[in-house]
């Protein structure tokens, strides 16, 4: 009777049994990673990063297919321009290297494609890394994937057009990805002796780089106890161009702990500018489930204080038994304000003179002709002549007897000079006439 009560029961019951319950399928999309190196020297960093990082995909991009030989079977390996190089490298030349990238779009598209964050790394100066990078990036940016830079400068001993064409690359580089990271290799010199042998000096930064981006990985994965995603990766990623700083850092439980891990994750000695000034913070704290309040305070505090006074940041702790006795400390800052670009010279503008000591201006007057050429035409002044009209006197008795007749200046007109001329003229004859009769004569006829 019983057994057949139950029956009945689970018949006409509208609540299903728990035991036939099915655990849903997870709703959370899985982020896809993939870190993707151009050129020989980006090819021997990601497969040393390759060697350590399980939750991301890898990628070697070369021309040369000698070198692509030589990287971690971990990584995918993808040749291009094989048409152009025949195999080879492009012998710095990144025309050559744009070029050969150019003819392999769609192929690499294929790689790029279903990404959700893409990390491109590359050692510019190179003519591979410097001109199909740039192609990379815009290829990704179109797909819509989050793009994060991570490029290397040359060493200066690598002369100056190296340098020359890996700022000319960096330039391009920048409205292509959301951020970027920029490490001078001649920075290397700040941890290591100089004495130190290249492969060992290179696998420094190699190093460095793979604990930070496993923290950054980390830190996107594994959940927390207040947890970052890649929704919070996106927030701080948002835009184009962001100069950025990316620091990984593991420190011994002490005294003063909280003080040393604030110190070495703000000076990686990699980076030629700090996060002073930056728009974006993302900060994640990992320890034991020991970890002190005062501790976490202390580090966010510091690193908040930096930023600018509007900048998002985003807060994260986890907690896990394999940070035994340690403290990790991962911080990306995006948007330094610091320019690691040369100035450009400016162009200088002749400043036109201004006189101030300027003569008045003489008015014209009505006779004087404007020219078109604005040159006044230059007007001789006629001086006016005095002419002097002596009036001949009647005799010399005449002369004798009277004062001397004073000369009048007189100003006529030309008629009447003409006349005056005339009339003296006709005086002077008459005399002349009067000396030409001989003297007897004129006695005789006086008498």
């Amino acid at each position: 009777m019983a057994k057949k009560l139950k029956k009945a029961i689970k018949k006409f019951s509208p609540v299903p049994s728990l035991t036939k319950l099915k655990p849903e399928k997870e709703l959370v999309k899985k982020t896809k990673i993939r870190v993707v190196g151009i050129g020989g020297g980006a090819g021997n960093i990601v497969s040393e990063i390759a060697q350590k990082i399980k939750k991301a995909s890898f990628v070697v991009a070369n021309t040369d297919i000698k070198a692509l030989k030589t990287t971690s079977r971990k990584a995918i390996r993808f040749q291009f321009g094989q048409n152009l190089t025949h195999g080879l490298g492009t012998g710095m030349n990144p025309e050559l290297g744009e070029m050969a990238a150019q003819t392999e779009k769609e192929k690499i598209k294929k790689i790029l494609e279903n990404q959700d964050l893409l990390i491109l790394v590359a050692c510019l100066g190179g003519g591979t890394a410097s001109g199909a990078t740039p192609i990379f990036a815009k290829i990704s940016r179109n797909l819509g994937n989050l793009t994060l830079g991570i490029f290397t400068l040359p060493f200066k001993f690598e002369g100056g057009k190296k340098m020359g064409i890996a700022l000319s690359a960096l330039e391009k580089l920048r409205p292509r990805v959301n951020a970027f990271l920029v490490i001078p290799n001649e920075r290397i010199f700040q941890i290591i002796d100089k004495k130190t042998p290249l492969k060992v000096a290179l696998s420094a930064i190699n190093k460095m780089l793979s604990e930070s981006l496993e923290g950054l990985i980390e830190m996107i994965y594994e959940p927390g106890l207040i947890n970052i995603d890649f929704a919070d990766l996106k927030t701080i990623l948002e835009g184009q161009g962001k100069l950025s700083y990316l620091n990984t850092v593991k420190v011994q439980k002490k005294e003063g702990v909280a003080k040393e891990a604030v110190e070495k994750v703000l000076n990686n000695p990699l980076y030629p500018y700090s996060i002073r000034g930056s728009k974006g913070v993302l900060l994640n704290i990992a320890g034991e489930r020991d970890l002190e309040l005062s501790q976490v305070s202390q580090i966010s505090k510091t690193i908040s204080e930096l930023a600018h006074p509007k900048a998002k940041i985003i807060f994260g702790i986890s907690q896990n038994k394999k940070y035994s006795n340690i403290i990790q400390t991962t911080l990306l800052a995006t948007g330094c304000q610091i320019k690691i670009f040369p100035k450009k010279p400016k162009k200088i503008k002749k400043k036109k003179k201004i006189i101030t000591n300027i003569p008045p201006v003489k008015k014209k007057s009505p006779k004087e002709k404007k020219f078109p050429t604005g040159q006044a035409k230059k007007v001789k002044k006629v001086k006016k002549r005095q002419v002097k009209i002596e009036i001949p006197q009647k005799n010399k008795a005449e002369a004798k007897n009277q004062p001397p007749a004073e000369t009048e200046k007189i100003r006529k007109n030309a008629l009447q000079l003409r006349k005056e001329v005339e009339v003296a003229e006709q005086e002077l004859l008459e005399k002349e006439k009067a000396w030409e009769t001989p003297a007897f004569l004129r006695r005789q006829k006086l008498s």
